[in-house]
């Protein structure tokens, strides 16, 4: 099968952020031997492949990316009974949607949750006590560490997931999700569902700085273990489970008078310091000298060190 690739597209227009320089060669594949074939190629060309799914977590950097950014755009969407096939491709609203429409329960705390469903996989994407791994009983990846892609089927145990994390995170670059199992609760009231999804999208909307472009927290919280005893006590009122015990970042980060610091056209949010916003036409590097002063005042100031949740490309 035969792909074209697209040269010298711009990355601004695929990341939440409005970030970043040109792709050398850009394709988005529909299909899995789509994707496949557009591996091979870019093998061929000697050119290293990028996997773009719904740009909601990047910094992309104002060189852009030397080699190819593939998108997988794969879209299956499909019921059976409490079970539901969903392509990596599909975007969580997309997915809340139709699990509203068929009566299915489960993932309601993703209300809000931008970007898609194989990004959300990859990180295992979590907000309000629950993550995605609860629900995923299946995954489908393509491997294309070897000479010739193949494709592999894991279940939940296989995936390995961690807080933010998963054996494709841990994989990076080696495997692209392709499709998911996700097991939900049927239930009888969808206007329940299509409420506690509404509630967690006002949440978002009322606390995050959506009025910017943005990728989200730019930070992990701090697992509790990782935080000094004498500042578990300074703060010991605003600890959450997150699923389990964790200290918010965004708490760090207002005690050490960050907020609303800026560097050339972006700032530290004054509405949540772990978000760093793009107000003025940011570039890559603004972001990440605004990344490197939180870090470095955090260490300071509390004796932790901050991880981040966002992918750099």
């Amino acid at each position: 099968m035969s792909v074209m690739f697209k040269p010298e597209v711009s990355l601004t227009k695929y990341s939440n952020y409005k970030i970043g320089g040109l792709a050398r060669q850009f394709c988005h594949a529909k299909k899995v031997d789509e994707l496949a074939a557009a591996i091979q190629k870019a093998r061929k060309e000697k050119l290293p492949v990028f996997i773009l799914g719904g740009g909601t977590n990047l910094l992309i950097n104002d060189e852009g990316f030397n080699g190819l950014v593939l998108k997988p755009e794969l879209s299956v969407l499909k019921a059976n009974g409490n079970l539901v096939k969903v392509g990596a491709g599909v975007s969580m609203s997309e997915l809340l949607d139709y699990l509203i429409a068929k009566s299915l329960s489960g993932l309601e705390w993703a209300g809000g949750l931008p970007g898609t469903v194989g990004g959300a996989i990859r990180g295992n994407a979590g907000a309000f006590g629950g993550e995605i791994k609860d629900n995923v009983q299946e995954v489908v990846s393509l491997d294309i560490s070897g000479k010739t892609p193949k494709v592999v089927k894991r279940s939940n145990a296989e995936c390995k997931f961690g807080y933010r994390n998963s054996i494709f995170k841990m994989r990076d670059g080696t495997e692209v999700i392709l499709e998911a199992v996700l097991s939900l609760g049927k239930v009888p009231d969808k206007k329940a569902i299509r409420q506690a999804i509404e509630e967690k999208i006002k949440y978002r909307k009322e606390r995050h700085p959506m009025e910017y472009p943005n990728i989200g927290s730019i930070f992990k919280n701090v697992d509790l273990k990782n935080v000094p005893k004498k500042v578990q006590a300074q703060f010991a009122a605003k600890i959450k489970n997150d699923p389990f015990p964790v200290l918010p970042t965004a708490v760090l980060i207002a005690e050490t008078g960050l907020k609303g610091v800026s560097f050339g056209g972006a700032m530290i949010s004054p509405k949540h310091p772990n978000f760093i916003v793009n107000v003025l036409n940011a570039k890559a590097d603004d972001v990440k000298q605004l990344i490197g002063l939180v870090k470095s005042r955090v260490k300071n100031q509390f004796g932790i060190k901050l991880e981040e949740e966002i992918i750099y490309v």
